[in-house]
């Protein structure tokens, strides 16, 4: 889908980039998989001023996260580009605060928007641009059936809540192998950890349980996976590393998803 990039050379700030940020950002809403836009590098940043930086670091932005989209094959495994972006904004935010594992450059994305029946959990490596797994992943009791449609941060109220988490210790409960998650949007998922909302491998998230009652199976509002699955799963994602949960929820609001935040705090965008 790419096609091939033309370097600018950075002569006059005023004259030629501002030219080509005013075409640029016309042609450009919320972000769709496309050509790269120009070839921009992260070096070239330095010599612009601010307001074209800001605008420069939103063109390697986009370049950066339709690479990964792209390479991870995300779009084949059902996972759409406007959840996927909001996923990596919300990650560079808490990459830029220090919330997260330099070391494991894993995103994993949940979205409840979709059925419980599809593999709706996403684990990918950013660093190599590559899709780890792609499986079933369930909801809780309190959020509907088939399909998440309730979210809630209130304990007893057997909802799973959606936003933005960071992945924490492991420990062995009476699902074996769990996960702890610290929810980062307050309000939101804040209680996560006093509502024991965890990682865990349950058998009613299975092939053959979709086949016997037309769904997955429910958790207490935890994320729970297939028993298959847990270990690698949890061995992929623990130790401080982005979870998101997307749903349906016009409340839902989180100051992860300022992009203009992530953009003034960021230094580069890896370009290999």
């Amino acid at each position: 889908m790419f096609k091939g990039k033309k370097r600018l050379k950075v002569y006059s700030i005023s004259s030629v980039l501002t030219g080509i940020l005013l075409f640029t950002f016309i042609n450009i809403s919320w972000k769709t998989a496309k050509d790269p836009i120009l070839g921009i590098s992260n070096e070239e940043i330095s010599h612009l001023d601010s307001s074209a930086t800001i605008l420069h670091k939103d063109i390697l932005f986009t370049n950066y996260m339709n690479d990964i989209y792209e390479k991870s094959h995300l779009k084949e495994a059902n996972l759409s580009l406007p959840v996927f972006e909001k996923a990596l904004i919300g990650f560079l935010n808490l990459k830029n605060s220090r919330s997260l594992n330099n070391d494991k450059q894993i995103l994993t994305v949940v979205d409840f928007t979709q059925a419980s029946t599809t593999k709706r959990m996403w684990i990918i490596n950013l660093q190599s641009k590559e899709l780890l797994l792609n499986t079933y992943v369930a909801h809780g009791q309190g959020s509907g059936f088939d399909v998440a449609t309730k979210f809630s941060n209130q304990a007893e109220s057997h909802e799973s809540s959606l936003g933005f988490y960071v992945t924490n210790e492991t420990y062995l409960g009476k699902h074996g192998l769990s996960l702890k998650l610290d929810g980062q949007d307050k309000g939101v998922n804040d209680l996560a950890r006093n509502r024991a909302i965890v990682v865990h491998g349950a058998d009613y998230v299975s092939e053959s349980f979709i086949k016997q009652t037309g769904r997955l199976g429910r958790s207490f509002g935890c994320p729970a996976v297939s028993p298959e699955l847990n270990e690698k799963v949890i061995n992929l994602i623990k130790d401080k590393t982005c979870l998101f949960i997307n749903g349906n929820s016009e409340n839902y609001q989180s100051a992860l998803l300022n992009q203009e935040k992530m953009l003034a705090n960021v230094t580069a965008f890896p370009t290999s």
